[in-house]
């Protein structure tokens, strides 16, 4: 057994639904593994629901994996980093194919938010084609954000350099309120957003502001801790719940989680957001 099989075992995966996911996961932290072998993380930042389920123990599965660069470089290329990725995942006993995606709005849609400013790549065994990463890198990044290191024990120890939790959950209700999927509905904005509340992560109102004038309220109507949760009630009140838990049952080991969703437990979990100090 190779030392990618040895993290693998440990998922103790039993459909493939679950495979998928654990394999996906140890890729991964590989490729975080690799990316901290070079400079990238003085450059960069991980941030989104895989850096959230990594390091911060977010209960589900997660699928893309985001970077912000520190500062504006329009001329980064991820594909510089390629060897180090490559080279790790050969030290773990397995081969990948690493491509850059030229952009389209026309097969992007799916994308949580079409910028001009983010590079797009793909990683993908040479022998499971089903499975693969996509990475996204935003080469503008946004502003008042706030990063921290962070500890990852697999494949070795390392560290690397992410969002706050605050900066995350910003980010997170930005996405739940202007994702734009058109007839679809990301449920696992929904599971992160609760989980936030649960474990009382105050929100950081600055970042949020940032990314809405980026994209989604460049006129800045949403300019308070009233105004977002007014904003976040009128979103809750707008969709189809059960739309919400079948989009994230295939991410959750424990669907059982979403018994209690409703429209009227996520309008309270609006009252429980609470907000970093400014």
């Amino acid at each position: 057994m190779n030392a990618f099989d040895n993290m693998l075992f440990q998922y103790k995966a039993a459909t493939i639904e679950e495979k998928n996911n654990a394999l996906r996961e140890v890729m991964q932290q590989i490729v975080l593994a690799g990316l901290s072998r070079s400079d990238f993380f003085e450059k960069a930042v991980f941030y989104g629901g895989t850096c959230l389920r990594l390091f911060y123990n977010l209960p589900r599965f997660s699928e893309d994996m985001d970077f912000s660069l520190l500062q504006t470089n329009e001329n980064f290329d991820l594909r510089n980093y390629f060897p180090f990725i490559r080279d790790e995942f050969l030290s773990m006993g397995k081969s990948v194919e690493l491509s850059r995606k030229e952009k389209s709005k026309k097969t992007n849609i799916e994308s949580a938010f079409l910028k001009d400013t983010s590079q797009f790549y793909d990683i993908k065994f040479q022998t499971i084609k089903q499975v693969k990463i996509k990475i996204e890198v935003d080469i503008l990044p946004l502003l008042n954000f706030e990063t921290e290191n962070k500890l990852l024990l697999q494949p070795f120890s390392f560290n690397a350099r992410c969002f706050t939790l605050p900066c995350l959950f910003a980010g997170k209700v930005h996405a739940f309120l202007f994702r734009n999927w058109k007839m679809r509905v990301k449920g696992r904005d929904w599971f992160d957003f609760e989980w936030y509340v649960q474990n009382k992560v105050p929100l950081n109102l600055k970042h949020f502001m940032a990314r809405a004038k980026q994209f989604g309220d460049p006129d800045g109507k949403i300019n308070d801790e009233i105004s977002l949760k007014f904003a976040l009630e009128k979103r809750i009140k707008s969709v189809d719940i059960n739309a919400v838990k079948n989009d994230v049952m295939p991410f959750l080991k424990e669907p059982r989680r979403t018994k209690i969703w409703s429209r009227d437990y996520f309008l309270e979990l609006v009252r429980g957001i609470n907000f970093s100090p400014s």
